[in-house]
């Protein structure tokens, strides 16, 4: 179950949607309104998992690790002990302790993994990367402008073997940290995705708001089309995603 912080911030997963109380005519009138394409989406996600976002299997496949992976992020790197180490300097141990979080889930291909360890070695990059990373995760300003500066500082981490600046690398870390407002990219796997759900997103190779903000939209029109299975999270609805484009559930 999710703590209450994540709960309370991702917004409401029913609105819209009618309660037990409501007619039976409202709510073939809600299910009216979603599309065949996210109908099919639907199906092939339930085929998989008839338990929905509680099946025991989807829960072993797809949510368990990640949800392990953010529960890791609150224990080791919640916000006031993110702080905490920031102000003591110890810019490396933060880099260390998030790229080990992530190593423990399959979010980042190998080479992807490599490049953020080679990327944060010296002492001026694992500072760049974590107060960055904490602006981006807990600062002031707009998502869009959050998003941004981290972008771009992700951008300036020196490149050894292979780029640092990929759309995984970029959004791993919000999504295992805050999985109530930050989504993770698989680029082929969500353009996959969305062809099959007649979503028009919005994607461009190198990272830029507007990708990210429709990769959002994408999410939020999930949710509401997911809303009778009740996803808890963004973990819940990048699972949804991964089944719809990934050639593990082709049929």
């Amino acid at each position: 179950m999710a703590p209450r912080a994540a709960i309370s911030e991702f917004p409401s997963i029913a609105k819209g949607f009618p309660t037990a109380g409501r007619s039976r005519t409202a709510l073939r009138l809600v299910q009216s309104s979603i599309s065949r394409e996210a109908v099919r989406c639907r199906d092939k996600f339930l085929r998989f998992f008839p338990g929905g976002f509680k099946d025991e299997t989807y829960i072993a496949w797809e949510r368990g690790y990640k949800w392990t992976a953010h529960q890791q992020w609150v224990e080791f790197l919640n916000r006031d002990r993110f702080k905490s180490l920031l102000k003591e300097g110890l810019n490396s141990e933060i880099a260390a302790t998030a790229i080990r979080i992530e190593s423990r889930t399959n979010l980042l291909f190998s080479f992807e993994k490599m490049a953020l360890r080679d990327a944060v070695k010296s002492k001026m990059e694992s500072k760049l990367f974590a107060t960055s990373l904490f602006e981006f995760l807990h600062g002031r300003g707009s998502l869009q402008k959050r998003f941004e500066r981290w972008r771009d500082a992700v951008a300036e981490l020196p490149r050894k073997q292979t780029r640092v600046l990929t759309w995984p690398i970029l959004t791993v870390f919000g999504f295992i940290a805050r999985p109530d407002i930050h989504m993770f990219l698989k680029p082929i796997v969500t353009r996959t995705a969305a062809q099959a759900y007649r979503f028009d997103f919005d994607y461009q190779s190198r990272p830029a708001w507007r990708t990210y903000e429709s990769l959002l939209s994408f999410a939020r029109q999930i949710r509401r089309d997911t809303a009778k299975l009740a996803p808890q999270d963004l973990i819940d609805i990048q699972s949804f995603i991964w089944v719809q484009g990934s050639s593990e559930y082709d049929e």
